[in-house]
């Protein structure tokens, strides 16, 4: 495959996965092509023509040569500078990786990330909160976002990669949504009348077994594992956690469980506050739950996967079909 095709295969099951569903996500694209017919010519040459065919701000590829072959990968949850020169370093020594692909995202695609969470609008509404009141609260939120990432130096990684020439690209909201599309359709099938059930449930899964082990495993941080775990909502996508006032929503709105990454604590007070109960299924191992999906179709394809910073790789033989 070249890199390309690796990066065209991310985004078609990142949108097969999505929350929102695909015609939803079709439509989100002729919106963003409206919105670009619509602007002048001065205007559109500092459009985002990536947004015309990837709904996903915060998905990039980062290459000068799209169409090199790929046979290895180096890949993890965060791939900064430190994964790149280990990279250069394990090429030195013949390792022969092609390609280093992180999940937290880099480059334009970290400054953009604030522009995935709309995401979480339909998924919210779909929780219990009215649509309109959680369009309000998220985007709120994203302004915040957007303002705390601004004046990073998001473009470090990516420069170091350009300089060593090390092919690179990050798959954020992609991996989030295999994740939380596996996620949602594991529990589903399952009944649960305490925290302490859905907490089993989870060590069930090979990634948070693993991450038990290194003591970074799934903590019930709001309730107890004797508390009743009421109707559940699990959010693993959409960029980052929305404020505490949307939680706040989500409690009125009847959910008796949250299941999450990890979650800030202002937000957490709150939720203990209204006795809702809180698992943090943690973060490293989680997000290695949607990279396992797409690296069992690399896989098949021939590519070696070398897994590092923090990817727990999990094989589970899975055809695109049955993943998703």
């Amino acid at each position: 495959m070249t890199i390309q095709e690796i990066y065209d295969l991310a985004l078609e099951m990142g949108m097969q996965a999505d929350p929102r569903g695909i015609a939803s996500v079709r439509k989100y694209l002729q919106k963003n092509k409206k919105r670009y017919e619509e602007l002048s010519e001065k205007k559109k040459k500092y459009f985002d023509k990536e947004v015309l065919t990837n709904p996903y701000s915060d998905t990039r590829i980062f290459t000068n040569d799209p169409q090199r072959e790929v046979k290895k990968i180096m890949a993890g949850i965060d791939a900064n500078a430190t994964e790149v020169l280990l990279t250069d370093r394990l090429n030195e020594k013949g390792a022969k990786i092609d390609l280093l692909i992180g999940h937290h995202p880099e480059g334009n695609a970290f400054a953009s990330l604030h522009e995935v969470m709309d995401l979480q609008i339909e998924v919210s509404a779909e929780a219990g909160i009215p649509i309109h009141l959680a369009d309000a609260l998220l985007r709120e939120r994203m302004h915040d976002v957007e303002r705390g990432i601004h004046p990073i130096n998001h473009n470090q990684t990516v420069d170091t990669a350009r300089l060593l020439n090390i092919p690179f690209m990050t798959l954020h909201t992609v991996w989030d949504n295999l994740g939380d599309h596996f996620m949602k359709q594991y529990l589903k099938h399952k009944e649960f009348d305490t925290v302490g059930d859905i907490m089993e449930a989870l060590l069930e899964i090979p990634e948070y077994q693993e991450a038990k082990r290194g003591k970074a495993g799934p903590i019930v941080v709001s309730g107890t594992f004797q508390s009743k775990a009421g109707k559940i909502a699990l959010f693993f996508t959409g960029g980052t956690n929305p404020s505490k006032e949307w939680y706040i929503e989500l409690a009125k709105a009847g959910i008796g469980t949250i299941i999450d990454m990890h979650i800030k604590e202002d937000a957490l007070k709150e939720l203990r506050k209204m006795h809702v109960s809180v698992i943090n299924a943690g973060h490293m191992s989680s997000d290695s739950i949607g990279a396992n999906i797409f690296f069992d179709e690399l896989e098949k394809r021939g590519i070696e996967i070398v897994p590092c910073s923090g990817l727990i790789r999990v094989k589970r033989g899975r055809t695109l079909k049955s993943s998703l």
